[in-house]
């Protein structure tokens, strides 16, 4: 059986982002103590969530990439699904806790370590800035969703940076706990979007950049097609695609002009990231078995 190529780099880059994620986490734990800063505490949660999902991405990054067997048909792609889906719920339920303790904070602020604070926004935005330079060009679900939360504690950080200067000269520590809440909903915000993404292509929905009618439209101007019925597409893991058509040709094509035909369907996708591709030739005359089933 054919292997699948492993992904250029993604594994790697999971694996040196979960390290130093996870090793800022802790730095992150006891600076957010020690600076009584709420805002650093929700960002060092926030960071142990994408430890855990760094960790379960590597290990499913490589997993997914284990050949087609009898089991799995299709190979192990969407393995790969389940540390974008993991993250995000980690995500969505350490936003929950620290939004009930930063709320609070709002009636009642507290002061925080200014100074402390400016300390770990630089460590914060060298550490996660690095991580997320070395995910960048990952193109799966589960790299995207790391990167966009690796970009956000970068955000985060610079964001920490500024409010820790600030209160070098202003006793304001009100601001914490608005940054904190800020972010919080900032990075709910999109985890939710990503998580509709995943969503999607766990059902099998035809992926964003990608039309079924243009596609048809393509194969239908392929000389000798008369028509294309009853195609469809969907997603292994968000990069590599899935697509089943069925083509109607005319009744004198030759068995050189129908390989003709199916080469010219591969060439016109090519480029759109299909990694199986099922051709149902039919002729003119010929009745199409699913048709007949759905008119029954």
């Amino acid at each position: 059986m054919k292997k699948h190529k492993p992904i250029p780099n993604t594994a790697d880059s999971l694996k040196t982002a979960f390290f130093l994620n996870l090793g800022f986490t802790f730095i992150e734990i006891i600076g957010g103590l020690w600076t009584n800063s709420i805002a650093i505490l929700s960002d060092s949660l926030h960071d142990l969530g994408d430890s855990f999902s760094l960790g379960l991405s590597w290990y499913l990054e490589k997993y997914s990439q284990k050949e087609m067997d009898q089991k799995f048909s299709f190979g192990y792609r969407r393995f790969s699904l389940a540390g974008a889906l993991a993250n995000g719920m980690v995500i969505i339920v350490g936003a929950i806790f620290i939004l009930s303790k930063a709320l609070p904070r709002l009636i009642d602020p507290q002061p925080t370590h200014p100074g402390g604070m400016v300390l770990l926004a630089f460590a914060g935005i060298l550490i996660n800035g690095l991580a997320a330079f070395r995910l960048r060009s990952g193109k799966s679900l589960n790299a995207q969703m790391v990167t966009w939360h690796l970009i956000e504690d970068v955000l985060g950080w610079s964001a920490i940076l500024v409010i820790g200067i600030i209160l070098l000269f202003k006793n304001w520590p009100i601001l914490d706990p608005i940054l904190s809440i800020l972010i919080i909903l900032y990075v709910l915000y999109h985890v939710v979007q990503n998580l509709k993404k995943t969503f999607a292509v766990f059902l099998q929905a035809v992926p964003d950049n990608i039309d079924i009618k243009t596609i048809e439209n393509k194969i239908q101007a392929i000389d000798r097609v008369k028509s294309v019925h009853h195609t469809q597409i969907w997603s292994l893991d968000g990069e590599h695609h899935v697509l089943t058509s069925h083509i109607v040709v005319d009744q004198n094509t030759t068995k050189k002009q129908v390989l003709e035909i199916k080469c010219a369907i591969h060439e016109l996708t090519q480029n759109i990231g299909f990694e199986h591709i099922t051709i149902e030739i039919e002729y003119e005359q010929e009745a199409c078995r699913l048709t007949e089933m759905e008119n029954h």
